[in-house]
């Protein structure tokens, strides 16, 4: 199974409106899953087999939508939790000047980084005002789903 295949599932997902869809053939399993909004409910854990977990949005190369969660009552600040597993990038490419950096206030339309899934490139939004007051994920480091990457202090 290819990603465009992933992606014909994903899309009949949406249409659909189905939170869950699973596939075995052979050695080969998928299994998809999406909350409400979009989210993984959980971490999955499979036994055997491969198991994929997407939001919808992944495959389609889309902007995925943050969950922001205060990490600190007493200090008020946010933060910017990856939405999928993969491979974190501060920059677009290894030329480029990375996306933010300690101190750069971001608004909620603003790409604070990339998340490679699949050898897709998925470009993660802010989804808060604030300004970055710490970077907790090193470049071309991989991470899990819900793993903290930003710490943003709201405006």
């Amino acid at each position: 199974m290819d990603l465009k295949d992933i992606k014909a599932i994903i899309d009949l997902m949406k249409k659909n409106s189905l939170s869950e869809f699973e596939l075995e053939k052979q050695d080969f399993k998928i299994k998809l899953k999406r909350g409400p909004n979009g989210f993984i409910p959980g971490p999955m854990e499979e036994s055997s087999g491969i198991t994929y977990a997407l939001p919808a949005a992944t495959a389609a190369g889309a902007a995925l939508p943050l969950q922001t969660v205060p990490a600190n009552a007493a200090n008020g600040h946010l933060e910017i939790k990856s939405p999928m597993i993969g491979t974190f990038y501060r920059a677009p490419s290894p030329e480029s000047d990375e996306y933010v950096e300690i101190g750069t206030e971001v608004n909620p339309d603003t790409v604070v980084c990339l998340i490679e899934a699949m050898k897709v490139m998925n470009e993660i939004k802010a989804e808060v005002r604030g300004v970055v007051t710490q970077i907790l994920i090193d470049n071309a480091k991989p991470v899990e789903f819900g793993q903290p990457l930003f710490k943003i202090k709201p405006l």
